[in-house]
């Protein structure tokens, strides 16, 4: 392992190790400084294990077809260029695979996550009681709003599937975007700590 520090002024110890089962690189901690969308320096502390997105879909319209992307344009204070829904609190909106699956097995269903219609499909990361926390995607942050709680859709698109999400954070959530940048699929992502 080695210690690393960069003109950000950030330290970070590295190393190859086995990290949310799978083996590659690890960082148990990272101090890096950084600078809003507003120009103000601050202090981001990473916690936790690395995740990284699985999908990203683009919502045409209100009740319209979830397209799905290799990669997205964040821009703050708005959403996901492209996607219907703009502003307000509900700026994009997160949903966990392994949560998915197990909804999946509960309900004995077979949907793609796509019929969460959620904008960004996470692994390794969960999102459960994480209103207020802020979700370091790449180089871009979403503060957590709330959890999304699921549609009369839901139960239109599998029998039981309503009353499965209505559990606390098994929707997904939604949440607010903080800095404007791209996101691919296979981005890393990471809780932090302002």
């Amino acid at each position: 392992m080695g210690e690393t520090g960069g003109k950000d002024g950030g330290n970070r110890r590295e190393g190859w190790g086995k990290q949310a089962g799978r083996w590659g690189m690890t960082s148990e901690r990272q101090n890096v400084k950084r600078s809003d969308h507003g120009g103000a320096s601050r202090n981001v502390k990473t916690v936790g294990p690395e995740g990284r997105i699985e999908a990203i879909w683009i919502k045409r319209m209100k009740r319209g077809p979830m397209d799905s992307v290799q990669r997205a344009t964040l821009h703050a204070d708005h959403g996901l260029i492209g996607n219907a829904n703009q502003g307000g609190r509900r700026q994009v909106t997160i949903l966990e695979r392994e949560v998915w699956k197990a909804l999946m097995r509960e309900v004995n269903g077979s949907l793609p996550p796509s019929a969460r219609r959620a904008n960004l499909l996470i692994s390794g990361l969960s999102l459960s009681h994480s209103r207020t926390r802020i979700l370091r995607v790449g180089r871009c942050r979403i503060r957590i709003v709330g959890e999304t709680r699921p549609c009369e859709r839901m139960e239109e698109a599998c029998p039981g599937l309503h009353a499965a999400m209505s559990r606390p954070w098994a929707g997904g959530a939604f949440g607010e975007i903080l800095d404007d940048g791209e996101i691919v699929v296979g981005t890393p992502l990471r809780w932090v700590e302002e």
